[in-house]
């Protein structure tokens, strides 16, 4: 049905009409098909996924288990869904179907991504944080990298039952929330820094205002009160670029009981370390 679904989307962009299940189904009758009702809303989900959402990678980004999806190439699709990388049988048309989706992924987000910009890092509606890169800078074809966001936070028990944490270090870390001391989560790329972070941050009392700072927003504490700031890049002119060590200054403005940074990296560890030292407790950092 792939020349069908071609057609119905030229004849939608030419006609500048929205994917509607209406508007398909006009489309078809103009291509003198005869589909059944299922077929239509099929079909209208099929080309709706490939003008506004994610393509072949929509179903793969509603599965409430995956939280990456990793396109190297047409032919190759890979998912996590918390047991380890899978190859899945989704597979793109050519590599001219993935570029335009990496393209057009990157224009919803703001960002540029051709031939003079050949690679983007940008944060999806949605929370999805997404990594394209375009060939000859990706000799196997364009690559795309998708980290869907948590959908909530583990509470502390529930890492101990799951055998992440074990029950002394989980009545010791408590205990520093409770302390309001101020404390680093450390470690390497996928060992849990944030689910451990947004655990604890749960703990914390009610009363507190929780400030997170974060180059892309993943925390999600289950907490009554939490302001989230993000960092961005600068657009395609260079201009409007909004950094970690700009948002810590502007956090310590807004009264936080706790100042939480996601990932400490660059100087913006200066102005944490000038808080602390003016009495602010309860930093948390990773």
């Amino acid at each position: 049905m792939s020349d069908l679904t071609d057609a119905v989307r030229a004849r939608l962009i030419g006609a500048g009409a929205p994917p509607t299940a209406a508007h398909v189904a006009a489309a078809l009758r103009a291509e003198e098909r005869v589909l059944g009702d299922t077929e239509v809303l099929s079909l209208a989900d099929e080309v709706r996924a490939d003008l506004v959402g994610a393509g072949p990678l929509e179903p793969l980004l509603r599965d409430p288990g995956v939280t990456d999806v990793l396109v190297n190439g047409p032919d190759e699709v890979w998912v996590d869904a918390g047991g380890g990388l899978r190859l899945t049988p989704v597979r793109f048309a050519d590599e001219s179907a993935v570029r335009r989706l990496a393209q057009r992924l990157a224009a919803v987000a703001g960002r540029r991504l051709d031939d003079t910009a050949p690679y983007a890092d940008a944060r999806l509606p949605g929370g999805v944080r997404l990594h394209a890169v375009l060939p000859p800078i990706a000799p196997g074809g364009t690559t795309l990298s998708l980290r869907l966001p948590r959908r909530r936070a583990f509470t502390l028990d529930e890492l101990v039952s799951a055998g992440a944490v074990p029950p002394a270090g989980a009545a010791l870390i408590g205990g520093l929330v409770a302390a309001r001391v101020a404390f680093l989560v450390t470690g390497g790329t996928g060992s849990g820094k944030t689910t451990i972070l947004s655990s604890l941050l749960s703990l914390a009392d009610p009363g507190e205002r929780l400030i997170l700072v974060e180059d892309s927003a993943e925390l999600r504490p289950a907490h009554p009160h939490v302001v989230g700031l993000e960092a961005r890049p600068p657009n395609v002119e260079g201009a409007g670029g909004v950094t970690l060590h700009d948002l810590v200054r502007q956090a310590l403005r807004m009264r936080p009981d706790r100042l939480v940074v996601g990932e400490v990296r660059g100087r913006e560890v200066v102005d944490l370390l000038a808080a602390l030292n003016t009495g602010h407790e309860g930093v948390c950092l990773s």
